[in-house]
């Protein structure tokens, strides 16, 4: 494809060996050539405080824009304390704000949740998901991906280390790609 998609990837963890920035990377390496996959950078944006919704500071601007100008978004997150973190829950209320001028809006979305627990982060990527459907991104429902025992899921090189699991993330993006072409303005 000449032209591939082009997806807003963000990481819920700012650490700097974070599990899901890993992850993220190696999906965009296993992206189909239909979908361009580009993380999106979210420790510059301040806490959303709706004061500054009249004047907003430039990063929330350029955040605001960035997430316009996607096909799609996909939301790569870790777990904490059964939700989803902090980090990422504000970029979605600054992505949302002001009212009635949210740049999700109609935006093709889907989550892969990671954690070197058993349940992949099951908690956070259903509490993302309800907060998606409000923000009316049609998020991709099948397949499901919860990623345990993250810890291990990388080889030396940053790939994916277990064949059946980087199996099943290629089928994901692929099932995703066919989402977003479905689902994205044309």
């Amino acid at each position: 494809m000449s032209n591939p998609r082009d997806v807003a990837v963000l990481v819920g963890s700012l650490r700097k060996e974070s599990l899901n920035l890993k992850l993220a990377k190696a999906l965009a390496a296993l992206a189909p050539p239909q979908l361009k996959l580009d993380i999106v950078e979210l420790r510059q944006l301040s806490m959303y405080n709706q004061d500054l919704d009249e004047n907003p500071p430039a990063e929330w601007v350029a955040f605001r824009d960035r997430i316009r100008r996607a096909d799609a978004v996909l939301f790569v997150t870790p777990e904490y304390n059964r939700s989803v973190p902090a980090v990422l829950k504000n970029a979605i209320d600054i992505g949302s704000r002001p009212y009635g001028q949210s740049a999700w809006d109609g935006k093709p979305g889907a989550v892969v949740s990671a954690s070197p627990g058993n349940i992949g982060g099951f908690g956070a990527n259903h509490h993302l998901r309800q907060s998606l459907v409000f923000l009316n991104i049609p998020v991709l429902q099948q397949p499901e991906a919860y990623i345990a025992g993250a810890d291990k899921l990388f080889d030396e090189q940053g790939g994916i280390a277990n064949e059946s699991t980087r199996g099943f993330l290629s089928k994901y993006l692929t099932t995703f790609a066919g989402w977003v072409e479905k689902n994205a303005a044309k």
